[in-house]
């Protein structure tokens, strides 16, 4: 074990393996093990449970009851040697678990930065989360989910494994996702369905009133002129090219997915 200057709680259980950077602080009766990299001034509050292999970045929070990089739920999982990436800067509040991947998908999940997790949220095996996202209380990922930069679940959300939610989306709390939800859209219900763009979001994220004009456009093109989805991206491109801000949302669509929420 690399030796922190941090505070360690002596009852705190960390195995050999475990590699720490300046300044971590370790809670009582913690247990990390396996392999297992933490990096500077990131706090692990009392009876959290980190297992490897899992590589933490910078200027983490894990408040108590924690499990990260535990093994995956998948019942093809047979103890293969995957991993857990974590970026800078996220919090994880009170009983967030976060799983390894599986050799049969990316060998690997992983979470950006400056995320928040709040209370029981659950990240599966596999997924791929951005940066700036807010997961609310009991937000759950199944397994293979890509979730895009500044992404809003609210509380008790949940998507189907292999579902995708774009960059500066919101869904709704309480919402079930079986379909993939574009860029800047606001999607709610079971199961959830389009209502509008994130219009409040893309404006405290200094969004020019010119962006968010074309934004709306493009949701107009997709979900009120009764375009088939390729004629609507075809449309679309031909806007991106003036108007940057359309780009994710060109680049989203064209990929193979669940097809979007409708």
């Amino acid at each position: 074990m690399v030796e922190s200057n941090g505070i360690i709680d002596p009852s705190a259980r960390i195995g050999d393996k475990v590699k720490l950077g300046k300044n971590v602080s370790i809670g009582a009766n913690a247990i990390i093990e396996g392999e297992v990299s933490i990096g500077d001034d990131t706090v692990i509050e009392p009876l959290c449970v980190i297992r490897g292999p899992t590589t933490i970045g910078k200027r983490n929070h894990f408040f108590q009851f924690c499990s990260i990089g535990e093994a995956c739920q998948d019942l093809k999982y047979n103890g293969e040697p995957t991993e857990l990436i974590i970026g800078d800067d996220n919090v994880m509040r009170e009983h967030c678990s976060m799983h390894r991947g599986t050799v049969q998908g990316n060998n690997r999940t992983v979470v950006g930065s400056h995320n928040l997790f709040m209370i029981n949220t659950h990240v599966a095996h596999d997924c791929i989360i951005g940066d700036h996202c807010i997961f609310s209380n009991n937000a759950t990922l199944a397994g293979h989910v890509t979730i895009g930069d500044y992404v809003i679940f609210g509380g008790l959300a949940a998507i189907h494994q292999f579902g995708r939610v774009g960059c500066h989306a919101f869904v709704g709390g309480m919402s079930a996702l079986n379909m993939d939800v574009p860029p800047y859209v606001m999607a709610a219900g079971h199961y959830a369905k389009p209502f509008g763009i994130n219009k409040v979001g893309l404006q405290r994220r200094g969004f020019s009133k010119e962006s968010i004009s074309a934004i709306f456009k493009a949701y107009l093109i997709i979900y009120k002129q009764h375009k088939t989805l390729e004629e609507a991206v075809e449309e679309i491109a031909e806007m991106a090219k003036t108007e940057s801000a359309l780009t994710p949302l060109v680049e989203f669509l064209k990929e193979s997915g669940r097809g979007i929420v409708r």
